[in-house]
């Protein structure tokens, strides 16, 4: 059997559909974010990144940098397995007092990226938990989807960020069933923040445990960085908090925070992560001092504040389109996959921009978008240059203005 003629039908469709992934080959300079040294022939030499999650450059801040150099000449490059057998290193030890602390949990425990982290906690717990129910907002994250479909437990959708769905759900289980409400804080397509306090109520009302993916957020909002749960006053209602340390801290993996015993049972039952090798020291000692940094400085977010403010009122003035929400993730709508790509290829040869469409499967189809990520190191002119960008192409590819 041809095997590969089998997989060049697939990948042709999806070029046909306009849903085919071209990674451009960028490489960061210390010191120069957001701009980067392209590699691709047909692009500018120097770009600047408008899409990374490194949301407040803090994976090329000099304590940071400082931190990991010396944890590598102080313990090496790798982990030497994984925490069970040979790997859990001090650096790990301290990182994940410095998550509880942020968080103001009892306890933490560190996986190698958020989709790990979500992706076994949820599996554990649900598939741990006799007659456990978990009840997953419709446009939770994939590793929540994967988690959850991994655990075996029984799945129960609520309409996104509706309180009222969500407690006509429960209301409909067992009373005596175990159930675990799923749900993220900032949605990273839409940007959109979730209302809170109004799902924990609910939560609370039927006993269930309440599970908050903070990975957008962390490190970007409340007064040390805790996230939205922190900003509004209400982290110590949620029984799990889940994170990463590969965006807004700039380094890499991701953690859940939440009781010593919680925390206990996740380590000592869920196979992402016994048998996966722990991080290596020296991304631990950098994530923790960039926490440590972020708890203490508001630089970063206040200067980010205002890049995402200029951004916004700059599109709206020249009637770009771009969905309004309360947070720092700023989408452009296109909605057709062709264009999308096409803009993007466009932004990126002809005027530096590099911006990944954002097409299907990871948004619905119609849904097709650029996603913008200001940043507190971008500058006046770059936003300026932006704006600029897309007024030509919006009038050159016939796409709709927004209505003033």
């Amino acid at each position: 059997m041809d095997f590969d003629a089998l997989f060049n039908s697939q990948l042709d469709a999806l070029k046909a559909d306009g849903n085919y992934r071209i990674f451009a080959e960028l490489e960061r300079q210390c010191g120069q974010f957001p701009k980067a040294r392209s590699h691709d022939d047909d692009a500018p030499d120097q770009v600047t990144v408008w899409c990374s999650n490194d949301y407040l450059g803090m994976g090329q801040h000099p304590k940071v940098q400082k931190a990991m150099v010396d944890a590598v000449l102080a313990h090496g490059t790798g982990a030497g397995g994984t925490r069970n057998i040979s790997g859990t290193n001090n650096c790990h030890v301290a990182l994940e007092a410095e998550l509880a602390d942020l968080h103001g949990k009892e306890d933490a425990l560190l996986f190698t990226s958020g989709y790990v982290s979500n992706w076994a906690a949820l599996s554990t717990l649900g598939s741990r938990l006799a007659d456990c129910v978990i009840l997953s907002d419709e446009l939770n994250h994939a590793s929540m989807i994967e988690g959850i479909r991994h655990s075996r437990a029984k799945k129960v959708i609520w309409k996104h960020n509706d309180p009222e769905d969500l407690d006509r759900k429960l209301a409909a289980l067992p009373a005596n069933a175990p159930k675990i409400v799923a749900f993220e804080s900032v949605y990273s397509m839409d940007g959109d923040i979730c209302p809170m306090e109004e799902i924990l109520e609910v939560a609370e009302k039927h006993g269930a445990m309440t599970y908050l993916d903070e990975v957008h957020a962390v490190g970007l909002y409340g007064p040390r960085g805790g996230g939205v749960s922190e900003e509004r006053g209400l982290a110590d209602r949620i029984t799990l908090i889940e994170g990463t340390l590969g965006k807004a801290y700039g380094c890499m993996g991701g953690y859940i925070t939440g009781s010593a015993a919680m925390c206990d049972f996740i380590r000592s039952f869920a196979s992402g992560f016994i048998f996966t090798t722990a991080l290596p020291p020296a991304v631990a000692a950098a994530a923790a001092t960039s926490i440590a940094h972020l708890k203490e400085s508001q630089v970063e977010r206040d200067r980010q504040k205002q890049q995402v403010a200029k951004l916004r009122n700059m599109l709206d003035a020249r009637g770009i389109p771009h969905l309004d929400n309360p947070s720092h993730i700023v989408p452009v709508m296109i909605k057709d996959p062709v264009k999308c790509k096409m803009l993007a290829d466009i932004l990126m040869q002809d005027w530096g921009i590099y911006v990944q469409p954002i097409n299907y499967p990871t948004v619905p189809k119609g849904t097709e978008r650029l996603r913008f990520t200001p940043g507190p190191l971008h500058s006046d002119a770059d936003i300026l240059h932006l704006v600029e960008a897309l007024s030509v192409l919006w009038k050159q590819c016939a796409i709709a203005h927004a209505v003033a």
